[in-house]
């Protein structure tokens, strides 16, 4: 349909339309109009000299023809309305079920029955986003009508503000799941699951990760999980992998997830199933050493390395030998601790055997002791002293250390050096020990050494304190006895027997799996350099 009027020559010569497009031809060129682009019906106005017809499009009001006569440009302007309403609408019904794909989606994110995960909206958000390029965004209300506007509003508000659709989703999703399955979390473990064990078991993203220290209940969370899966029809049972470090621990999971969901899922060790996964890739599957699957033949094959390290190589042995005899137990002395019971309690915990195989009471003792023996020194501990002290009240005298050959008495006193305002230096004791007394019970046993005639060589807590505990040792003893070191194979021999290498051989097989899991390095266990 055409309107043609142009008396002055100052606009329009002819207008016209078809079913997509608004044709404007003037003397010096045309232009082209797509009715996508109109946004608002056409508008006649009376004139002096008849009719000004004014067509609206993107920021700008166009007056695109003037002086025609106005019922002409009456008939005109609602024939380009109908046109313009029946190519929206005509734009809109081609998308109809693309857009009703996309709304379902969108209107299932306000009481989601999934856990609505990254994976899934972005495909959904993708979709969207083009329609409203392509289509929505272009669409005009008044085109269109209210109700098929209302009907785009969510999907134009999804594609603009995907994350608070998405986060209302998932709060929905959680707070009806835990509502769902509370029952069912209350009782799947001995003890009802916590809040945030709960939270773990119902997001359901496309990875999930939860840190937890030991001892927080990872176990229950996996057992949890795998059987809500199933129970809630989220996932089919081949379709659960439960994976665990360790043999065991692979069986003891698949034990738990049975024995508290009646859900059969076998977990697997990481070693299983890369050997299942060579054997699928390659069609057969290479033979496996011993340890790899055997925990205590892995525990086994390390204590091996370790005694053939201490044949071969003396630097290793040394250092071996260094930790097992003064730094595999916790150095905590009685200055760590406020009360005698809770020292006492401590050193129970730790058990402090020394090389020779008895129990002493403290840490520094067990250093003292371990020198003894690893420099041949032979040595009674606690024995009971040799000459008969009058009667005074206490037990019988026992001094910490006596050496068997010489007969030189050791004590260790657990006092430490405090200087004072004026300079000087006093000693004093634990927390909990009575200074004055202490200190008296040190001048008695010098007395008691005096009056017998006795060697007593003395150290105390402040020379280990200063770090020369065990040199200043050397140098009292250099005069009264003889050393004679023992060799490392000796010792090692000595600790393998007194089964303190089992333990330290488990902690090295718990490190190496974690250092080979995490990736690491061997300059990644470098010390960092102090800024």
């Amino acid at each position: 349909m055409g309107l043609f009027l142009d008396p002055l020559g100052r606009s329009a010569r002819v207008v016209e339309f078809d079913k997509s497009h608004l044709r404007i031809r003037r003397r010096a060129d045309a232009t082209v109009l797509p009715l996508e682009q109109i946004q608002s019906p056409p508008v006649v106005q009376r004139s002096m000299f008849g009719a000004t017809l004014k067509v609206s499009h993107g920021d700008q009001v166009n007056v695109i023809l003037k002086g025609a006569a106005y019922d002409d440009a009456l008939v005109f302007s609602t024939a380009l309305t109908e046109a313009w309403i029946r190519f929206n609408l005509a734009a809109l019904e081609k998308e109809a079920t693309r857009l009703d794909r996309i709304l379902s989606g969108v209107r299932a994110l306000v009481a989601p029955l999934r856990y609505p995960t990254a994976c899934q909206i972005a495909f959904l958000l993708e979709d969207a986003r083009s329609l409203d390029a392509s289509l929505l965004s272009r669409l005009n209300a008044e085109a269109i009508g209210p109700e098929a506007s209302a009907r785009i509003a969510p999907v134009r508000k999804f594609a603009s503000e995907p994350r608070t659709a998405r986060a209302k989703g998932i709060a929905a999703f959680i707070n009806g799941e835990l509502d769902r399955w509370k029952d069912f979390f209350d009782t799947i473990e001995s003890k009802p699951l916590t809040p945030e064990q709960r939270l773990s078991v119902v997001v359901d993203e496309d990875a999930t990760l939860v840190l937890a220290g030991a001892g927080s209940g990872k176990t229950s969370i996996i057992t949890a999980k795998a059987a809500y899966l199933v129970k809630a029809g989220i996932r089919q049972p081949e379709e659960i992998l439960l994976l665990a470090f360790a043999k065991n621990a692979a069986e003891e999971m698949s034990e738990r997830v049975e024995a508290r969901s009646g859900v059969p899922i076998v977990a697997r060790t990481f070693h299983g199933i890369a050997y299942d996964i060579i054997g699928v890739v390659e069609g057969s599957k290479p033979a496996l050493a011993d340890h790899a699957t055997d925990d205590m033949a892995f525990t086994n094959l390390i204590k091996q390395i370790l005694k053939d390290l201490v044949y071969r190589l003396s630097e290793v042995s040394k250092a071996i030998i260094q930790f097992f005899a003064h730094f595999l137990v916790e150095p905590k002395t009685e200055w760590d601790f406020k009360t005698k019971h809770d020292f006492y309690t401590h050193m129970q915990r730790q058990d402090l055997r020394t090389l020779q195989g008895e129990k002493v009471k403290s840490y520094e003792e067990l250093q003292i002791a371990n020198w003894l023996y690893e420099n041949g020194v032979d040595y009674e501990y606690e024995p009971v002293y040799e000459h008969k002290v009058p009667e005074t009240g206490r037990r019988n005298y026992q001094p910490d250390f006596r050496l068997t050959e010489s007969g030189i008495y050791i004590e260790h006193f657990g006092v430490r050096r405090q200087k004072v305002a004026d300079g000087s230096e006093r000693l004093i004791t634990a927390p909990f020990v009575d200074r004055d007394e202490y200190l008296a019970s040190m001048d008695w046993k010098r007395n008691v050494h005096a009056e017998h005639e006795t060697t007593l060589i003395e150290t105390y807590s402040y020379e280990r304190q200063e770090g020369r505990l065990l040199t200043g040792l050397g140098e009292k003893l250099a005069p009264h006895v003889t050393l004679k070191p023992r060799s490392p194979d000796t010792i090692y021999d000595r600790i393998v027997e007194l089964k303190q290498v089992d333990d330290f051989s488990k902690l090295l097989g718990t490190f190496l799996r974690k250092f080979k899991s995490g990736g690491y390095s061997l300059q990644d266990c470098e010390p960092s350099p102090i800024r």
